[in-house]
Parts: structure tokens; sequence; C-alpha cells
């Protein structure tokens, strides 16, 4: 019920909404609701949304890079109700949310205007936003088994308290042997939270906790090294909206606190003295909120203030200058809007966010957004605007050794920045709704993650980069089929400047071209087909190992529910159906396909 007063609701806007089953929809941008080899995570839904290339490491819920527009893993930012998440180690684990899906709605995606105004923090590219969802009196548990040995297990279950007040609690588990040696994995999860829910006020509090082991060859290294990661974190965060009289005003404080435990192996056979040689804990409180005042029918004022602590503890992450930092970030943005004799409608957004932290440089990041909203026609709203971002170094960039080891750092690496341009369309036309971009971003001192021809070892670098880039989205829904169809156009210049550079792991890796469909059939009231699908021609990248440059990736559902029992679901699914070797980060091994079967049950 957060997004009933939730001040990111109005920053973070996505129009798409559709019903594709009597079950929790995680996205109404994919088809399939679930993944095929282990519990759902929130970044389940992102894996073949129009607008992320999420790009996987043995499954996308074991490590997971979610880029949007063409930026990196590091350049995508997470909200949960208006409060900025990151892991200050390495944006690799931002993504870890130790929440049961259900409890958030679906993901919204920032960019532009969207981005800079609250859509994402600590990001240059776009941000992944959500809200929470109310509590639903009743449970739903799912479970799994399937090929090499993969079970998986998932309950979430609400009870009403009385006075507004309610509760729900999740747990779930995976285990896999993998489809060769050395690519196994075990996850389990626990999350529960309170919710309270007024007519003017909303309030939650979760406690999550994930434990995540795996293995893959090749996970972050090209050495054929059976490599593993082993992570646990915890989150403890709080929300509160409130309403302020009855003009639409409202403010929103929140305050969190994680804690990130991640121990890699680059041989898991290697023995281990009484110091791991690659063991981090990075820890972040941050506190602070954001109000949505009313100034008149048509203006308004959306202003932001946070601050974040973290801290970082490391074997290996030991030649840095700092390994504590507290950042600011605040912002303040008019919204304007005036309407025409024809019915039509103008709107302005504009306004100056700053970033600062007591270990480098600040940046002061503008942003204006001019758009024309018409009531009728086939071009329902244009939009046109200038934005800004920026990001603060992780310490896995800075801190680590710069002369030796697998992962080269540079300590002189400061505040990147972005500078975006945007046009954007969306229509309805007949039965088919949808958006037409154009975009071009300016990076100044992106961090990227590089290679030479002399050592494979990976090299933070510093790099000014140019993208442009196109996206189309289109939705059409029906009795029987609802159709979803993405489209991205990338190209990038990159200056690295007097690094000696021969190839980029994430900021050159990246689609050309990228095309997406998401279909549901409903054959009757009780059979759905789902299938999801990514058609994409990868700029070339001399470390990806193999040639595969174009491939097609889908994933298959059946599923049925059964006549005598509405509220149970079997299904089977197929992940990777078509076998594709493609490497979705240069030089790690695709997963092959996996067939698997499983049932849902709701009350």
């Amino acid at each position: 019920m957060g997004a009933a007063v939730s001040i990111s609701a109005q920053v973070v806007h996505d129009a798409s909404v559709a019903e594709l089953s009597p079950f929790t929809v995680l996205s109404p941008r994919v088809a399939n609701q679930e993944p095929v080899a282990t519990i759902v995570t929130p970044v389940s839904a992102l894996r073949y949304a129009p607008a992320v290339d999420l790009q996987a490491r043995n499954f996308a819920e074991g490590q997971a890079d979610v880029a949007i527009r063409g930026g990196t893993f590091a350049n995508t930012g997470f909200v949960l109700d208006g409060v900025p998440l990151y892991d200050p180690q390495t944006g690799h684990y931002t993504s870890e949310l130790p929440i049961v899906p259900g409890m958030m709605s679906p993901p919204t995606i920032a960019v532009g205007a969207d981005l800079a105004v609250g859509g994402g923090w600590n990001a240059t590219a776009g941000g992944v936003a959500y809200d929470w969802q109310p509590v639903r009196v009743g449970g739903e548990l799912s479970v799994g088994i399937g090929d090499w040995h993969t079970y998986r297990a998932d309950v979430l279950a609400g009870v009403a308290l009385g006075g507004g007040w309610a509760a729900d609690v999740g747990a779930g588990f995976s285990h896999s042997d993998g489809p060769f040696a050395d690519a196994d994995h075990q996850i389990s999860r626990y999350a529960g939270r309170v919710q309270r829910v007024t007519e003017r006020s909303a309030t939650n509090v979760v406690v999550g906790y994930q434990d995540k082991f795996f293995g893959w060859p090749n996970l972050y290294t090209p050495f054929n090294s059976p490599e593993t990661e082993d992570i646990q974190t915890l989150l403890i965060l709080g929300t509160h909206a409130q309403q302020i009289g009855d003009d639409g005003s409202k403010v929103e404080i929140g305050a969190y606190y994680r804690r990130n435990d991640d121990n890699y192996a680059y041989n898991r056979y290697a023995p281990v003295g009484p110091v791991p040689p690659f063991q981090h804990t990075a820890q972040v409180t941050a506190a602070g909120g954001q109000l949505h005042w009313v100034l008149t029918e048509g203006s308004s004022i959306d202003a932001r203030l946070w601050l974040l602590a973290d801290e970082l503890e490391s074997t290996s992450l030991t030649f840095g200058s700092f390994y504590s930092r507290t950042h600011l970030t605040t912002g303040a943005y008019y919204n304007g809007s005036s309407w025409l004799e024809t019915g039509d409608s103008l709107h302005l957004r504009a306004g100056l966010g700053y970033d600062t932290t007591n270990r480098g440089a600040d940046a002061m990041t503008p942003v204006i957004e001019v758009a024309l909203e018409r009531p009728s026609g086939t071009w329902r709203r244009w939009s046109a605007g200038y934005s800004t971002a920026s990001q603060a170094p992780s310490y896995t960039a800075v801190a680590g050794n710069p002369n030796g080891g697998l992962f080269r750092a540079n300590p002189v690496l400061d505040r990147a920045t972005s500078r975006t341009l945007d046009l954007t369309g969306e229509f309805a036309a007949g039965a088919w709704t949808g958006s037409i971009g154009a975009f071009y971003r300016w990076d100044d001192e992106l961090i990227d993650w590089t290679f030479r021809s002399d050592f494979w070892a990976r090299s933070a670098a510093a790099v000014d980069l140019e993208t442009a880039g196109v996206e189309v989205f289109a939705r059409r829904g029906g009795e029987k089929f609802d159709l979803i169809l993405g489209y991205s156009w990338l190209e990038k210049s990159a200056d690295y400047g007097r690094a000696p550079v021969d190839g980029s792991f994430y900021a050159l890796n990246f689609p050309n071209h990228r095309f997406t469909a998401a279909v549901v059939w409903r054959v009757d009231e009780n059979l759905e087909v789902r299938f999801d699908n990514e058609l994409r021609w990868q700029e070339a990248n001399p470390l990806r190992l193999n040639d595969t440059e174009r491939t097609l990736l889908s994933s298959l559902g059946v599923y049925w529910r059964t006549p005598w029992v509405r509220q149970l679901q079997l299904s089977l699914q197929v992940d990777n159906l078509w076998d594709s070797d493609f490497e979705e980060i240069p030089a790690v091994p695709a997963a092959p396909r996996l067939i698997a079967v499983g049932a849902r049950w709701r009350w």
C-alpha cells in the first residue's frame, strides 16, 4: 500500500499494467513470472524486460549484472519506496535484496529525468524502483524440481492483525548440482514484514536475510578455475509515508541498515589459511526522506535529502586511503502544469540535485524536462529533457592492489558524472500502447574494468563514453493473447585516455540490436503458455571465448490450473530453450538448457 502515498511513484512511472494469471504477477513486461533454476528474487522479473539487459553468471539469481541503456552493472541504482539502496564494495551486489518479491510492486525502470529526480541514486545510466505491495491475507507456496538435481521451494503468507496492521513472512530455498562440475548452488532466504495502512499514511518495516553460495568456472576470470561466491546479506528497512492536508501534499521518511558478507574463492579447492584471500564485509546505514508539496492546482515542489554512511572490512581491498565514507544526496525540483484551449496540457519539471561525500569530489546535477500531453489521438505524450547524474567509486575500484592480483584497482579514480538528452513519445493506437524514445548520454570518468593483451587481470580504468540509443516498447492485450515487444539500438564511442586498454569487460559489452518478445497465450480458462524471448546482435568483444555474437535466448512455461482444485497450478518450464552457448559476460560460460516441473498453491 506504500505506492498510494509514495513520492517515488510520482517520479518513476510505468503505465503498463497486465493481469497475466490468477497468481502473483511480478512484472507486466515479461511472460514467465518465476525462474526455472531457483527461487524468485527481485532480479527475476528483469531478465527479459525490454528496458533492461541482465547479464548473468551461472543463472540470473546467482550473479546478475543489471545494465540499462548501455550502462554497466555499476551504473544502475535500486530504490525501494523512495529509499536508495546500494553496495559500497561493488555494484555486482547492489541487487542483493533479501526481500520476497511478492512484498514489492513490479519494478519500474527510471532513466533520464526520472533517474535524476529520485528513481535511482549513485547511478548514471538507470534505476530500478519498487514500491510496497499491500499485505495479502492468505498465502502462496511454490515448489519445483529439475535437471541436475535442482529443487526449490518458496512460501509467502500474510495475516491481518487489526487496527490497520498486517504482517507477512516469506522463506525460500533452492539447490542444484549444476550442469557440470563446480557449477552448483544453494540459496536460502527469510523475510518478514509488518505493515500499517490508514487512509492518510502507510508504514512498512521489513527484515530480510539471504545466504547464497554458487560456483561457476570463469566466474570472474578466464582461467578455467573453479571459482565460487559465498554471500550473506542482511537488510533491516523501514519507511513511513504521511499525507499532509487534503491537496495531495505528502512526506515520506525511511532508514535502513544493510550488511553484505562476501567470500570469493578463485579456486574452491585451494587450501585456505587463517586469512581468506578475498573476504569482504560491507555495511551501509542510511536515513532520510522526501517531500511532495503542492503549491497550486498546477504546481508543486519535490525535495529529497538522504544521508548514507558505508564501511568496508576486507582481506584484499587493503590498498586504499579510506575504508569508510559518508554520502549526502539532496535535491529540489519544481513541477508546473498549464492547460491549453485545445485540451492539451504542458508540463515542466526542473530542478537541481547535489551529491557529495567526505572522501572525494561532489557534483551539482541539474535537470529539466518539458512534456506535452494530449487526451486523445495516437500520440498521447511527448517529452524532451536534459538530465545529469553522478556516482562515487566502489571500494573494489579504488582500494584493491593496483600493481598485482586478479582485480587491479586505480586509487586515483573519483566521482563519475553523466549528461543525458532524451526525446520520448508515448502512443495508444487501437489495442496497442507503447513508447518510442531516443537518447544521447555523455559519461565522464565512468569506471570500467578492462584488460590488456600482456596480462589477463581486470584493471579499473576511467573512460569517457558517449552512448546513442533508441528504445521501442509496445504492448497489446486481448482475451486470448498478450504480446509485449521491445527493441533497443545502441552505439558507443569510448576514450580511455592514456590507459593501456585492449578491451572492456563491461562498458563495451553491449548489444547493438536487442529484440524482446513476451507472449502469453490463454488456451482456455485453466491452461496458459508463456514464452519469453530475446534476440540480440552483440558488439564484438575480444574477450569472448566463442564466436557467438548473435543469439536467440528463450524461456518457455506451460501452466495448468487444475479444474478440481482451483488454488493449484502445475507447470512445465524450459530455460535456454535453444541451448545457446552465448556468453552474456565475455569469457563466462553460458548455462545450458534446463527443464523443470513445478506446482504452486495459493490460499
